[in-house]
């Protein structure tokens, strides 16, 4: 059980921060870095969320509501993964790591969502309705924190666990899957999805 009684500690006023194994390290780390990203995409959720609920309970995007928030907490246990380094004597569930089950109920939230959805001829601009722009926030920020991960990985391979790479992988698709999802949602059968037009503001000839 995670118990805070004190939110300011002054031990990092040394720029240094403790990882979930006891080891301190700078706090501009990679590692440190990449579960500082998760939490801000976890944050961006958030926003999505507070957006998707603002209907009640019966809302258009409560399905989307509660599936944001599911992701929420796998987003801690990523942000936790990455904060222990993995250790080579580390017995199964002996640390928080993000599984392959996690991973695969992604996999099959983006078939769902995706099935009853167009077919793209171009790509997606971000926006549409004001769940699709969160939903868009967030995926960016998703991709940056798998970036990062995979920067760890390749740095400390031996210590930083694949899954959480895959995991945020398969986030950022569903994140986009579900700015489609939001463009159907609003009045009127929603905005539909906002498309990119190749060379649209380049004068004629050029």
């Amino acid at each position: 059980m995670v118990r805070l009684s004190k939110i300011y500690t002054k031990t990092g006023d040394d720029g240094t921060t403790g990882l979930g194994d006891g080891s301190r390290v700078a706090k501009d780390s990679m590692r440190v870095e990449a579960y500082g990203t998760v939490d801000e995409a976890n944050a961006a959720l958030g926003v999505a969320v507070v957006i998707a609920e603002r209907d009640g309970p019966a809302g258009p995007a409560a399905d989307v509501a509660e599936t944001l928030r599911s992701i929420q907490h796998d987003l801690f246990d990523a942000g936790a993964d990455l904060c222990t380094p993995v250790d080579a004597a580390e017995k199964p569930g002996a640390a928080l790591r993000i599984t392959p089950a996690q991973t695969l109920r992604l996999e099959e939230l983006i078939d769902r969502y995706n099935e009853p959805l167009p077919a793209l001829a171009s790509f997606v601009l971000p926006g549409g309705t004001e769940l699709a722009a969160a939903l868009h926030v967030a995926r960016t920020v998703t991709r940056r924190a798998e970036r990062l991960a995979v920067t760890l990985l390749r740095d400390e391979p031996a210590r930083t666990g694949r899954e959480v790479v895959l995991y945020l992988n398969r986030l950022s698709d569903l994140l986009f899957v579900l700015g489609r999802v939001a463009n159907r949602l609003g009045e009127g059968g929603g905005k539909g999805d906002v498309l990119w037009v190749p060379g649209r503001n380049r004068p004629a000839g050029e």
